[in-house]
């Protein structure tokens, strides 16, 4: 059964990174959360930020009436549409704003895809991790009973430890299988040109548009250059179409032992961690699994 993972630890003044969520059945149990835990923000002299589904936002704007100018609405299919994206979102909220940030997020929203959902959990361990010293940071999770998610795992009532645990155990465990259906390609620093000739004929004919692809190419350049850099000089790249999106899956022999790449932009004299980043600007959904002796990424692509 769903639990509400809401407590008391909301109100009053915050001991650390608060990371509550509760699920909803309806608009009005929604509003009804929401609501309370925003509109408390300004006495307290915080920053509110509500990054919601345009549904969401509709219906919250017009319940809290004037006092929507107090929040700051932001479209989570846009901003969170690649959940990888969230954590530098509110990074830069927090940049922007010193003192206390109140959020209120839904980024688990009906609609998604199976590995989009997948995703959000894996960003919600990792948001603990990331904000584990942001002392004035609350964020609320909304999520909507139909998705079928449990979210007490990730939030309130898991300490650090065991959220830092289920963080590693889902970065460490593989993706699904790659479908037999898929065409495969070996390649080396030799082959790196034949393998983006070869990626643009294939996104070419499944109707991916030139500046889609011109993104994806780039995405896919960075992680199959890494993989030569850093995962043993060769990989393999597997191509297929699924949920509507044209999907491009880079294994390798190397390893990467932390857990935020892609999510913290790397310094400019840094070694690794760039292609990440990029391929989680570039492309719709990008996914990372890295073990012993071996590293994932996987490109998704909508076809439009």
């Amino acid at each position: 059964m769903l639990k509400d993972s809401a407590t008391d630890s909301l109100h009053g003044a915050p001991a650390g990174f608060e990371h509550d969520a509760f699920v909803h059945a309806s608009d009005a149990v929604f509003v009804q959360r929401a609501a309370a835990f925003l509109t408390e923000g300004p006495a307290a002299g915080e920053t509110i930020v509500a990054v919601l589904p345009p549904k969401r936002i509709a219906v919250l704007r017009e319940a809290l009436g004037a006092e929507q100018h107090a929040v700051r609405f932001i479209d989570m299919t846009v901003a969170g549409g690649n959940p990888a994206r969230l954590i530098p979102f509110w990074r830069d909220v927090l940049e922007q704003h010193p003192g206390p940030v109140r959020g209120l997020s839904e980024a688990a929203y009906p609609g998604r895809s199976a590995a989009e959902y997948d995703e959000v959990l894996l960003h919600e361990a990792l948001s603990d991790i990331a904000f584990a010293t942001d002392r004035s940071f609350r964020l609320y999770c909304a999520y909507e009973a139909s998705v079928g998610i449990d979210p007490t795992a990730t939030h309130a009532g898991g300490t650090v430890l065991t959220v830092d645990g289920l963080a590693e155990k889902a970065f460490r465990t593989p993706l699904d299988d790659v479908p037999n259906r898929a065409e495969r390609w070996e390649f080396g620093p030799d082959e790196l040109g034949q393998v983006r000739q070869w990626l643009s004929g294939q996104a070419a004919s499944h109707g991916v548009s030139r500046d889609r692809l011109d993104d994806l190419a780039l995405a896919l350049h960075e992680i199959c250059t890494n993989s030569i850099r850093f995962g043993g000089g060769r990989g393999t790249l597997a191509v297929w179409i699924a949920d509507g999106a044209l999907i491009c899956d880079i294994t390798d022999h190397g390893r990467i032992d932390a857990l935020l790449v892609g999510r913290v932009l790397p310094p400019l004299d840094g070694l690794g961690g760039r292609g990440v980043w990029l391929a989680n600007q570039l492309c719709d959904l990008a996914q990372l699994r890295s073990g012993d002796d071996w590293t994932q990424v996987r490109l998704h692509t909508r076809l439009r």
